[in-house]
């Protein structure tokens, strides 16, 4: 999240990182454009590997009122000046589709709520059928499981993506991002023997290169969301 002074110290938006591959900027405030475009250089900043042309879905879902379109223009103008790719909005509902149409972008769903927030324990894994990669995930590609957990028997190369529903198993070397829940289930897990990602992401958290413990690279390890946070562990 942004940190900082003055407008600075209170964050206007929240960027989950999620859904097949598509960040998810949930604004909190949009009337300071200034202030959020401030914000928004201070959070690509400190995450470069998020960055980098990232496609990005607006979620207007935690404000009273709908921006109008000029502000929304405003929004979609500061977030391409920041380096990320806004690509829609999200929530199908009569006011997001009129605003959706005026500005000619497309509607997303809202992500679903975790199953894994009924019952059950916050950290056990994803019950779900795999589909297994035997081959290596290749810089600039994507192997995607929907509905299940992913299984790479190789390894995930840089500027590679490895994203399921479920949890993440790579029994090679995790270079690239791995993004498990990416519906939205909480009790995903990501595991590998040789741990040197460029981001982890369950359920939407994630944490980046720079922010991950230096003594676990190259180790075994495994990531869980530990309620709101984002634990990385060696194994």
């Amino acid at each position: 999240m942004p940190t900082g002074t003055g407008a600075e110290a209170n964050p206007l938006f929240e960027l989950k990182f999620g859904q097949v591959g598509i960040a998810r900027l949930r604004f909190r405030a949009c009337d300071d454009i200034e202030a959020l475009r401030r914000q928004l250089d201070i959070a690509i900043g400190q995450s470069p590997a998020l960055s980098a042309r990232a496609p990005v879905v607006f979620d207007f879902g935690d404000l009273d009122t709908l921006p109008d379109v000029a502000t929304t223009r405003a929004l979609l103008d500061s977030v391409r000046a920041a380096g990320m790719l806004p690509v829609g909005l999200v929530d199908r509902s009569a006011p997001n589709e009129e605003l959706a149409r005026a500005l000619d972008l497309p509607l997303f769903a809202k992500p679903r709520a975790s199953a894994g927030k009924a019952g059950g324990h916050a950290n056990a894994p994803a019950a779900v059928a795999g589909l297994h990669r035997e081959k290596m995930v290749r810089s600039g590609q994507q192997v995607y499981a929907r509905g299940r957990d992913l299984v790479v028997v190789a390894s995930v190369g840089n500027g590679a993506e490895a994203i399921a529903d479920g949890s993440i198993h790579v029994y090679g070397r995790l270079s690239g991002r791995a993004l498990a829940g990416a519906q939205g289930e909480t009790q995903a897990r990501i595991y590998c023997s040789d741990f040197r990602a460029e981001l982890v992401s369950i359920a939407g958290r994630y944490r980046v290169f720079e922010e991950l413990p230096a003594d676990l690279r190259g180790r075994p390890v495994q990531v869980w969301l530990d309620g709101e946070k984002l634990v990385v562990a060696g194994i």
